[in-house]
């Protein structure tokens, strides 16, 4: 059996769980590194690495001394509030995206997670809806995301830019383009630069399968050469309002964006994965909330189990 997708499962360390702490980030590394696991996301903002838009670098110093202890492949995941639509600070956010790519090239990272602007950043959501913004002001701030990523990523020709697919949210969608996989191909195309590609995260894929009522696979077929990255996690597609965040009140009716464990949920993971293989050649990156920590080893052998099984199958057909 081909080894070569089971050894780029990874898993991500969790921003909220670290919260800044080295000590705990060093805890981490190494528990998953017991685990049999190959490859980490490191969360920018977790390790406090940026700091009003520039690269804290006695932090990165930190960091980099912690990593020459660990052989991990990396990516990273930009900030959350990173907004490349933002109107009021456009310059600020500029900055947060160069620096995560900065980081991201000095830990050898292959890729960097980023949220695709909201035309309505989450902050928001209450204050304007949608229907406020004319068809004319999101041309211009997708023009102007255009822009901007073009312009960061010709500093960074060697790190990938990977946009990702979002959730929807009830009331308030559709807040960015990002939840409907066309129109996130179609910016990616106007990008136009060859280190800007698509993060394809599953559980929101699935979630916005159920809101819109479209194929997930289908969807995922039209965007396959695209797709340069992945977070894999699980959930049963229930969507739900953006303040419904406590996931003790969630599971139980089966909603909300749970990032479980592969194979916990209902999501077409092996489906998807038949789709997007044996021409992607990215890492397989589980993105489990923390509160699933002691599961991560579970969900890998869930996750390379069911790779396991495609490569066979294709490995069958290609002979």
């Amino acid at each position: 059996m081909n080894q070569n997708c089971i050894n780029l499962v990874g898993t991500k360390i969790d921003e909220v769980r670290i919260d800044g702490c080295m000590d705990k980030f060093t805890a981490d590394l190494e528990a998953i590194k017991n685990m049999g696991i190959n490859a980490v996301e490191l969360p920018v903002h977790g390790l406090d690495a940026i700091i009003n838009g520039k690269l804290h670098y006695r932090r990165m110093e930190e960091v980099l001394s912690i990593l020459k202890d660990f052989s991990f492949a990396y990516s990273i995941h930009s900030p959350n509030p990173l907004n490349t639509m933002d109107r009021e600070n456009p310059q600020l956010h500029a900055e947060v995206l160069a620096a995560s790519l900065e980081f991201a090239d000095q830990v050898g990272a292959s890729a960097v997670v980023v949220h695709p602007g909201r035309f309505i950043p989450e902050e928001l959501f209450g204050i304007l809806q949608i229907r406020d913004l004319l068809q004319t002001e999101k041309d211009d701030l997708l023009a102007r995301e255009a822009l901007m990523i073009q312009s960061i990523a010709g500093q960074f020709p060697n790190v990938t830019i990977a946009m990702e697919n979002a959730r929807p949210y009830l009331s308030q969608s559709p807040y960015t383009y990002a939840e409907l996989i066309p129109e996130l191909k179609q910016q990616v195309l106007l990008i136009n630069k060859e280190n800007v590609k698509i993060n394809l995260d599953f559980g929101h894929l699935y979630m916005a399968s159920t809101f819109y009522n479209f194929d997930p696979i289908k969807a995922v077929e039209k965007i396959k050469g695209l797709i340069a990255h992945t977070h894999i996690h699980d959930n049963f597609g229930g969507v739900v309002h953006h303040f419904q965040k406590q996931q003790t009140h969630q599971l139980c009716l089966g909603k909300g964006d749970n990032h479980m464990p592969v194979g916990w949920g209902q999501i077409p993971i092996s489906d998807i994965l038949q789709t997007i293989l044996p021409e992607y050649k990215g890492l397989f990156m589980m993105e489990l909330r923390s509160r699933y920590f002691k599961h991560i080893k579970e969900s890998a052998q869930n996750l390379s189990a069911i790779l396991s099984m495609l490569e066979t199958s294709l490995y069958a057909v290609k002979n």
